[in-house]
């Protein structure tokens, strides 16, 4: 068991998830063998795709057993069902690299989620193109590292994202108001395990000042979309979206100022499903088990 600012981590609550092509009595085998494992279910969660023909699970089960107990479980009926699976234990923090520019909303709102204890994450490191949020990162303590892509070039600060996501064994990268477009390459290294966040706008108002070409075409909605990357630019799965009405009445820092708040809210709620093991991909789509 581990305590962390007060939560307490159960290293003996298990949690499953599990998806595959949709066919008769998954849900029988499963739980049969949880039950041979001698586990006791405490929450289950699952769907079947129409679109895909698949099916998703994520069950959480407590017992006293270990791992490999577990494990020798679920291994070969997962085999059997040709079943891409996990196995974790509940509230385990997950190793996220984050990448910033100069905006520091979104930055801000993680660190002080992960601190607080909201977040199940740790943030080893942090990388940016610009010295700006240094002294943001200090305050967390956090180191922080910066990198000019004009100077360094763009290809060895990418060598240098793999080099970390290696050496710590990075599950998550979280590019939070990061303003590099990452390589196809990368793009693929990452898949299924970067998430971006951008206003709600794209792609309707792109390039620079996206607020100010808002205001002047009188928008009525603002938000923001978390999603996963991909080498399509703000094209990947969606994870998380959220949304505001705002009116007439406001200027553009008004609502630069509440779409600040709406990506820092909907990146972060992104985060915490991901490292949870709540979302789970679907071809272009997600599920999201909330």
């Amino acid at each position: 068991m581990e305590i962390f600012l007060g939560t307490v981590i159960d290293s003996n609550h298990w949690l499953l998830t599990l998806s595959c092509a949709d066919q008769p009595g998954i849900v029988h085998r499963v739980t049969a063998a949880i039950l041979l494992a001698q586990g006791n279910i405490t929450e289950l969660q699952q769907f079947t795709s129409d679109e895909s023909g698949r099916y998703f699970m994520r069950v959480q089960v407590q017992s006293g057993f270990d791992r490999s107990i577990f494990e020798e479980a679920i291994a070969p009926l997962a085999k059997d069902l040709d079943a891409t699976w996990n196995l974790d234990y509940v509230g385990r923090r997950r190793r996220t690299l984050v990448l910033v520019s100069k905006a520091g909303h979104v930055l801000n709102d993680l660190l002080f989620r992960q601190r607080s204890g909201y977040l199940p994450i740790t943030i080893p490191l942090i990388i940016s193109n610009h010295s700006d949020l240094a002294d943001l990162a200090s305050f967390y303590s956090v180191p922080f590292e910066t990198y000019n892509t004009a100077d360094a070039g763009k290809a060895e600060v990418e060598k240098r994202i793999l080099d970390v996501v290696g050496e710590y064994d990075i599950e998550l990268v979280v590019l939070a108001r990061y303003m590099q477009i990452l390589s196809p390459g990368l793009c693929q290294a990452l898949t299924g395990r970067a998430i971006n966040i951008h206003h709600s706008f794209l792609p309707g108002f792109k390039g620079a000042n996206p607020y100010r070409q808002a205001h002047e075409r009188g928008v009525k909605l603002i938000g923001a979309t978390a999603h996963f990357v991909t080498s399509d630019l703000d094209e990947g799965p969606i994870i998380e979206q959220n949304v505001r009405r705002v009116d007439h009445t406001m200027n553009v820092s008004q609502l630069i100022a509440m779409g600040q708040e709406q990506e820092s809210h909907t990146l972060t709620e992104a985060v915490k499903l991901f490292a949870e093991h709540r979302v789970l991909l679907d071809g272009a789509r997600t599920v999201v088990f909330s």
